[in-house]
């Protein structure tokens, strides 16, 4: 839980300091990397960590991924230069990776997957509490202790992690002499900053047509299939294809991955609608997806204690891709005139829609493998969640930019600046954002109602006791039940 709860703070607190940042070290055009290249670096290295504890133990790589963001957290703390600062948060994020799929993999290995929902409760609600909290105690960080204390606060919280664990976390021993697909590591990491880098660049650092997104594009398209020909190729691979074999395993990555696109956009945009259009003071950002956290904390917790009761989970993805349908149909109707109260209903359901599905959608993976490769299954899960949060992102501002670009008013107006301009123009601005808000969460709907009919397909396989094998992979129902 407190390596979960570290790797989702501190990207939040460091985005809430680096207004200070920039202001003492410099380099202002650098400001988006210094959050990238955490991101990026975690994003690619978190199927290797997993691969890595499935054969070698997880308890050794989830310590060595706990030293390596510590280190990468003490040498951002002292890093005198932007260039540094962006380095050092590189090794932040290959620590980062590491702790969150091993957190999760390990959950998969103590507790029984009918148990499991009680545990994913408790994870969900601490995600939900970082990302609340994040700039709120960033923010108190910043101002009383100053910025570099945003990553020193790593230090002593890690070291307590570090000798907790070696103390008493106990995991069964793993295979002897493994072989590591090194060719199918490269490939993926290449592949994955090459995708993520095509997401974050296209349209908005670089134009479509630049060299820079062009040749990330090039290497993205070479890369994946080079890839998934390397996973054919040797005994042990990075993410073994034979997982998606299972059908529930693959509607569950289906699901994942729509979900992420439609949620992560969603969020990344809601609070520009919110500033612009409805007024809400920048002070306040922090707060404005509180509805949807705070929904988000009680469905977990109260979908977990029934799903460990019953057993049955079935119901749970499909609940939570119709709410989420809901919610982004709800959010698509919002204009100028939509209040405030009425925009936290509609995310309020989205948040219900993600605490029943988020939580299910591991499980569900989980308890479709077989002990050994609970890591690639974790690993996979949380790549593909990443990568659709990127997708997600870089589509919605796509969509977004092309109705405000038409909005007569300019794309980069700042919500300060907006009673500056004469009432017309204000107006055709609001009106372009509101515009541009309806095509995003149109888009999210339809993303969502293909999450939905997913989870209709699933097969509900009896959640099995621990240690126990995984059902067999079947293309028919008949085969799984």
């Amino acid at each position: 839980m407190l390596s979960m709860f570290l790797s989702t703070l501190d990207n939040v607190i460091v985005g809430t300091a680096m207004p200070t940042v920039v202001g003492e070290l410099g380099g202002l055009r650098q400001l988006s990397w210094v959050v990238s290249a955490y991101t990026l670096a975690m994003a690619a290295s978190t199927p290797v960590w997993a691969k890595l504890g499935d054969l070698y133990g997880r308890k050794a790589f989830f310590l060595a991924a706990i030293t390596v963001f510590l280190l990468g957290s003490g040498l951002s703390g002292a890093a005198g230069t932007m260039n540094e600062l962006i380095a050092f948060r590189v090794l932040q994020g290959l620590g980062a990776g590491g702790m969150g799929v091993g957190a999760m993999a390990i959950m998969g290995e103590l507790v029984a997957p009918r148990e499991r929902a009680r545990y994913a409760g408790m994870s969900a609600s601490i995600v939900a509490l970082a990302n609340v909290g994040g700039p709120i105690v960033g923010g108190f960080i910043t101002e009383h202790l100053g910025w570099r204390w945003a990553f020193y606060l790593n230090l002593p919280v890690g070291a307590i992690m570090l000798i907790w664990c070696q103390a008493m976390l106990h995991l069964s021993a793993r295979r002897k002499n493994p072989k590591v697909d090194y060719v199918g590591a490269a490939l993926l990491m290449t592949t994955t900053v090459a995708i993520v880098l095509v997401t974050t660049w296209g349209g908005t650092q670089y134009a479509w047509g630049s060299p820079q997104v062009l040749t990330a594009l090039a290497v993205s398209v070479v890369g994946l299939p080079l890839f998934v020909w390397s996973q054919t190729r040797v005994p042990e691979p990075i993410m073994p294809l034979t997982l998606f074999a299972n059908r529930n395993f693959t509607l569950a990555m289906v699901m994942t991955v729509v979900a992420s696109i439609g949620m992560f956009g969603a969020v990344t945009f809601l609070p520009l609608f919110q500033q612009t259009v409805q007024g809400v003071s920048v002070s306040n950002s922090g707060q404005l997806l509180l509805p949807m956290m705070v929904s988000i904390l009680v469905v977990t917790q109260i979908g977990g204690r029934f799903r460990r009761r019953s057993g049955r989970y079935k119901i749970y993805p499909v609940l939570g891709g119709a709410f989420l349908t809901g919610g982004c149909i709800g959010l698509a109707t919002m204009d100028t005139t939509t209040s405030r109260l009425t925009t936290a209903v509609y995310m309020a359901v989205v948040g219900v829609g993600i605490g029943f599905l988020a939580q299910t959608t591991m499980m569900i993976a989980q308890n479709s493998v077989e002990m050994k490769d609970m890591g690639a299954a974790s690993g996979s899960a949380t790549l593909l969640r990443t990568l659709g949060g990127s997708f997600g992102v870089a589509l919605f501002g796509a969509l977004f930019n092309a109705h405000v670009a038409g909005g007569a008013a300019g794309a980069d107006r700042a919500p300060a600046t907006l009673g500056k301009l004469p009432p017309a123009l204000r107006d055709a601005y609001l009106h372009s954002v509101a515009a541009g808000m309806q095509s995003i969460f149109t888009w999210a709907a339809v993303l969502c109602a293909i999450a939905l009919v997913a989870a209709l397909f699933i097969v509900e396989v009896p959640l099995r006791q621990r240690g126990a094998p995984a059902p067999a992979p079947a293309s028919a129902p008949a085969a799984q039940e």
